[in-house]
């Protein structure tokens, strides 16, 4: 028997549904989710909601706290969090989205990341109302014959009807027998914490509906599914994503998180409003309305925005700390808001190269030249001597000068493995 809610369930269905639909793209569906609140409403009972993250990386970035940050308007609402670590799936990989099948990690790499999972989400998660679950608890329970029960509930069509299997399938690229098992086993999940909604990015779309379809199978009433949009980058174009260096960890100093942040386009900026800033639909709405009416300065609604991200992960102090740094070193000196942003790996580099290689002169000879005549300046300060040699470490973020009014700001990246040849010059996006 469920447990009564411990908090007031006291807004309406219908306000309900329109803070949960807010920044959403998907309800599956959404009659379901109304029948599910009118019950919670009437008898007092929380609805369990699920959501799974599999520890296969050490650090959360921006695009992750989509799903938290509706996580919390539950959590606010009065319904029950159920967050669970996917340290048995995580062994196995989920496979959305892969060409190719993913490497296993090992049971210390999960254990790793699953400590600074928990750390992370409960910097936007109130703990005391969160769930905490290792869905090895169960998982890795299961006999023979428990598995075998529970994929004679999917059928290989309705597995080969999932996009990213369809297409190595098509392309006879190696799908193995072990990642038809996640889907089954994500669903299991749910099957087991009895949820009643199960969110989770646009791309878990195909798991979150084989979760209603086991679970109906055993004669639970069916999970809603509920999908948020994938965050784009800073670039603005592409998916955020550590690999491709275009995101905003949210583990970083908090003035290259504000800086981060100023640098996306209006157009982002106002996207990333409903999905990151845990604002209410009319608090987005009205700063959107504002920005598109002229009465708002779109660089005072990306100050906000920073302002409240930064705040999130590392107080209101730190917030206004990085506000009134990214306020004196770039507005004060007309350093630009938006600044093309170059990546190279870290490590110990001469400054002509590091110059050359911001994409800000055309050779390394030029750099040389500019730097002999005093023309370049790294992070306000002018250098002199082209072969000096800096060592950049990973995280750092150098800005470049030319001159009074070119800039180009250079983030450092881990170096790649080793045998790997480093690039001196990784991606260069827009900007003279």
């Amino acid at each position: 028997m469920r447990p009564r809610a411990d908090r007031t369930l006291s807004l309406s269905v219908e306000d309900q549904l329109a803070v949960i639909k807010s920044g959403t793209a998907a309800i599956v569906n959404e009659d379901e989710l109304r029948t599910k609140l009118e019950r919670s409403v009437r008898t007092l009972t929380p609805l369990i909601v699920k959501v799974g993250f599999d520890p296969t990386a050490p650090d959360l970035h921006l695009g992750h706290t989509v799903v938290i940050q509706k996580m919390r308007q539950f959590q606010q609402l009065g319904h029950t969090i159920c967050f669970v670590i996917g340290d048995f799936t995580g062994m196995i990989g989920d496979p959305t989205g892969r060409s190719e099948t993913r490497k296993p990690l090992s049971r210390e790499e999960i254990e790793a990341n699953a400590q600074t999972y928990r750390a992370q989400v409960f910097k936007i998660l109130d703990p005391q109302l969160t769930q905490l679950a290792f869905n090895s608890a169960w998982l890795a329970a299961l006999h023979a014959e428990d598995v075998v029960r529970l994929a004679g509930q999917v059928t290989v069509a309705r597995m080969l009807s999932r996009e990213d299997f369809a297409a190595r399938y098509e392309s006879q690229r190696p799908i193995h027998l072990h990642e038809f098992l996640y889907p089954l086993f994500q669903a299991q999940d749910s099957v087991v914490l009895h949820a009643d909604v199960e969110m989770g990015g646009t791309d878990q779309t195909f798991n979150l509906l084989v979760g209603r379809d086991v679970q109906r199978a055993v004669g639970q009433e069916p999970q809603v599914a509920i999908t948020v949009p994938i965050l784009v980058g800073t670039d603005g174009v592409q998916k955020m994503s550590k690999s491709l260096g275009n995101y905003i960890g949210i583990t970083e100093p908090p003035e290259q998180m504000f800086g981060k942040l100023m640098s996306v386009s209006d157009e982002v900026m106002l996207a990333y409003y409903p999905l990151v800033t845990g604002l209410g639909p009319a608090e987005v709405d009205a700063v959107i309305r504002e920005v598109r009416r002229g009465k708002l300065h779109p660089m005072e609604a990306k100050k906000g925005l920073a302002r409240r991200v930064v705040a999130q992960f590392h107080g209101d102090a730190a917030a206004r700390a990085a506000e009134e740094t990214f306020v004196r070193q770039f507005q004060a000196r007309e350093v630009p808001a938006e600044i093309p942003r170059v990546r190279r790996p870290g490590g110990a580099v001469r400054l002509d190269h590091l110059v050359a290689s911001s994409g800000i002169v055309g050779s390394t000879s030029e750099a040389r030249r500019l730097i002999r005549q005093g023309g370049i300046r790294l992070n306000r300060e002018r250098v002199k001597d082209p072969f000096e040699m800096r060592n950049c470490a990973p995280g750092e973020e150098i800005l470049v000068q030319k001159g009074r009014r070119v800039f180009r700001l250079v983030e450092i990246r881990d170096p790649p493995p080793p045998g790997q040849p480093q690039k001196a010059l990784d991606t260069c996006e827009g900007g003279p």
